[in-house]
């Protein structure tokens, strides 16, 4: 007989195969592949207790529950005053409880004034504490200055009490001019190079990363740039596949029914940049770069980001995000505050890139939402108390852990020999197991054994002794290993998340603080044919007790890797070359100075006009709209050159209903970025409101697409862009909606500013029907 899973931990802290006592196990396969069923959540998953609840953060806490913050804001509409940052909480994500704020007046930061405001809130697990970091608005060190820095407070639970630490993580940071750069929106990142890495910024300045210690709440060593100002905020990275992908937020996120706010991706091989797309576009260049991971869809809701990435039991990523219900976007009182509450959609992964649902954008009302329970009868809450896993070896018992109020916790401890407990009910064949482990006193491992007996053994081992990480696959006589170091952040006294996955042929073991995207060891490991099977989980301590916590077993989620379907020209409606004369149907809105149509050219010399606002001295060329679903597209050259600021030249595709209310894409000077724009206006009592969405990169020689159909449900129409470098690769962006009903010109537009000079030259325009 070969020698069983305890007992060669026992003689080498390694892992071969399960032993005998386990054939019973492998009875009812049926059962163990039914997991937890997710469960239905409604969007925005916030308004059980809120109105808004806007920059969401999340973490699965140490007693199961899952924590979502937010950021200081009215919770309700009026009477409701602002709290400072918001907690709540929730079992499987389809029902919340509101616990409070994390702050009173009389608890809040000391070195803050008493008028700043806290936004932005990132929580994590550090070295056996929560840590929640946020923004300060303003700092008594300069009052009355902007001078945002970041903040962070400790506390022993997910739900408090919290403590500020005092003074800022990351200080207040002069802009040369007189002003302060935005140091706001952090976001911890954790790597197995044993570094805490803190992002931050936004906008003015750019974004930013600096190195923290080991303890999180303090910056140490300067700050390295990683996306360019003008740009994005509300930083938020993870690592996969050996890549860190920094997702951030863009545009404006708070202009009631008009804000075009999304989220977009770059990624590196270094923490510390540079941050590409998928076309290989810096976001630190000017014409900058992002790979769109979230936007606005055109049913009712905008306004789509600042976000949080986590994964569920079953391995499925997911993103947490604010958003604007369109028709009800400001809270009644008090005046100016936007409605922003908080959404969650499925993030896949498809050609190497995060999406939200495969590219389909967010989700209005019901979907299926994340995984957060356990196959095989294994309770969460109680690992230790149910039928669903037997002691073979030592003792497994429940207790009640005070440390970070775990509540029930399962505690395996040796006897003589390993500790061993086994599930009664084998595993999927794709499998994903999770715990959060505790090493007490002289416990020196603790291991994940999956096998079949007498032929194949798969286990993941921490071990104390050897300080790594370890992963073993035993197949017959062979045994074959893969192991990474355990760095000084590992805290065996403090829970750490492990998480073990066979799928696909691979083993895939990640040792975490805070379950995030976080890694303090990693190991992979390609698994022999026939080796990855339905069997029994075994958990193994050696040398002193473990406590074991959330213990999760279920299938492993089956990824989504196609994305949806984007639209494609079909067949030409009606072209415009520009020959010679313009075609009959196209009409000046106030003509342009200077215009040209030669050499199958409209030459257009930008002027110092506009249409937002209440000026209206932009000039337009317009046409009627064909009738039906169809595709507008032009090309433009305007060169904007890169880096200097020539504020807000640019031309491009216009819907206009009416010059307060209307739609534009084109290529822009923003500051000293250079992208694309898609944004709206819109007169809605008596407010003038602009807002886009902002995309590209862009190049000299733009293509510029429209897409338009009719919401079959409401009579909306939708409008989504989509800008290409070559005309040939075309990145699809936002979709903005006029209202039921509208009949809207089309063509084009110029302008924004005549100095520098500068000239749009436009090649055609072509609508199309679609494929």
């Amino acid at each position: 007989m070969r020698p069983s899973l305890r007992a060669v931990l026992a003689a080498a802290a390694s892992l071969c195969l399960l032993g005998s006592g386990l054939q019973a196990a492998t009875a009812d396969p049926a059962a163990s592949s039914s997991g937890p069923p997710a469960a239905t959540v409604t969007n925005p998953i916030s308004d059980e207790f809120s109105d808004t609840y806007a920059d969401p953060a999340i973490i699965r806490g140490k007693d199961g529950y899952w924590y979502m913050y937010a950021t200081s804001d009215p919770l309700t509409e009026a009477p409701s005053p602002f709290g400072l940052m918001h907690i709540a909480r929730s079992h499987d994500f389809s029902s919340w409880e509101y616990l409070g704020t994390v702050f009173e007046d009389d608890t809040r930061p000391d070195w803050a004034t008493s008028g700043s405001f806290l936004w932005a809130p990132d929580i994590r697990y550090v070295a056996g504490q929560y840590v929640l970091y946020y923004t300060v608005t303003d700092t008594v060190a300069d009052p009355g200055g902007s001078n945002y820095a970041i903040g962070a407070a400790t506390a022993p639970t997910p739900a408090g009490p919290w403590t500020d630490s005092g003074a800022a993580v990351v200080a207040p940071r002069p802009d040369g001019g007189g002003g302060y750069f935005n140091t706001i929106d952090p976001a911890l990142f954790v790597d197995d190079d044993g570094v805490r890495y803190l992002y931050f910024g936004g906008y003015h300045g750019g974004l930013w990363v600096t190195e923290l210690d080991e303890s999180g709440l303090t910056a140490v060593g300067a700050a390295t740039r990683v996306a360019r100002p003008d740009r994005y905020e509300g930083s938020f990275v993870v690592k996969r596949d050996g890549y860190y992908y920094l997702t951030a937020s863009s545009a404006n996120c708070c202009a009631g029914p008009v804000t075009g706010y999304s989220v977009y991706a770059g990624r590196s091989t270094s923490p510390l940049g540079p941050f590409v797309d998928h076309e290989g576009v810096s976001l630190l260049d000017s014409r900058v770069g992002g790979t769109q991971v979230l936007a606005q869809n055109g049913n009712s809701i905008i306004g789509v980001g600042h976000h949080a990435i986590f994964t569920d039991t079953s391995g499925q990523d997911w993103i947490l995000y604010h958003g604007i219900e369109r028709d009800d976007a400001w809270l009644d009182a008090p005046g100016g505050v936007n409605e922003r509450p908080t959404f969650v959609d499925r993030l896949d992964w498809i050609d190497g890139w995060p999406v939200a649902s495969a590219g389909a954008g967010p989700t209005e009302g019901s979907l299926t939402g994340p995984v957060t329970g356990s196959a095989l009868g294994i309770d969460l809450g109680d690992p230790a108390a149910n039928q669903a896993l037997r002691a073979t070896s030592g003792t497994w018992d429940a207790a009640v852990e005070e440390l970070n109020d775990a509540g029930g916790v399962g505690v395996l401890e040796p006897a003589g020999e390993p500790a061993s407990v086994v599930s009664n009910r084998p595993t999927p064949r794709d499998v994903r197991v999770e715990a959060d482990v505790r090493f007490l006193d002289d416990a020196q491992t603790f291991a994940v054994g999956l096998a079949q007996a007498g032929r194949n053994a798969i286990a993941v081992t921490v071990d104390r002794t050897t300080g790594e990480l370890r992963a073993e696959v035993t197949q017959g006589a062979r045994t074959t290993v893969e192991s990474a170091p355990l760095t000084d952040l590992f805290t065996p006294d403090a829970f750490t998340s492990l998480t073990v996955e066979a799928r696909d042929g691979v083993l895939r073991a990640i040792l975490s603080e805070s379950r995030l995207g976080d890694v303090l060891a990693e190991v992979e490991l390609e698994l022999p044919r026939g080796a990855q099977k339905q069997r029994p989980v075994e958990l193994v301590a050696t040398g002193g007790a473990v406590q074991v916590d959330n213990l999760s077993v279920v299938a492993a989620h089956i990824p989504v890797t196609e994305r949806v379907a984007e639209p494609e020209p079909g067949s030409v409606l009606f072209a415009e070359e520009f020959e010679g004369d313009l075609q009959p149907g196209w009409e000046w809105a106030r003509p342009a100075s200077g215009t040209t149509v030669t050499a199958n050219e409209l030459q257009w010399p930008l002027e110092s006009v506009d249409i937002v606002g209440e000026g209206n001295t932009g000039a337009l060329l317009l046409r009627d709209a064909p009738e039906g679903e169809w595709i507008m597209q032009t090309r433009v050259t305007l060169d904007l050159g890169v880096d200097t600021i020539r504020n807000y030249q640019q031309a491009g595709l216009i819907v206009h209903n009416s010059d307060d209310d209307f739609l534009r894409l084109g290529t822009v000077a923003i500051w000293s970025s250079r992208q694309a724009e898609f944004g709206k206006e819109l007169v809605q009592d008596g407010r003038f409101n602009w807002g886009a969405h902002l995309g590209g990169p862009v190049a000299p020689t733009m293509w510029l697409q429209l897409h338009h159909t009719v919401d079959p449900a409401t009579g909306d129409l939708l409008y989504r862009s989509a800008t290409s470098r070559d005309g040939q690769t075309w990145r699809w962006g936002a979709t903005w909606t006029l209202p039921a009903g509208s009949d809207p010109r089309i063509g084009l537009y110029a302008g924004g500013g005549a100095a520098p000079p500068a000239v749009a030259t436009f090649d055609y325009v072509r609508v199309f029907d679609v494929r």
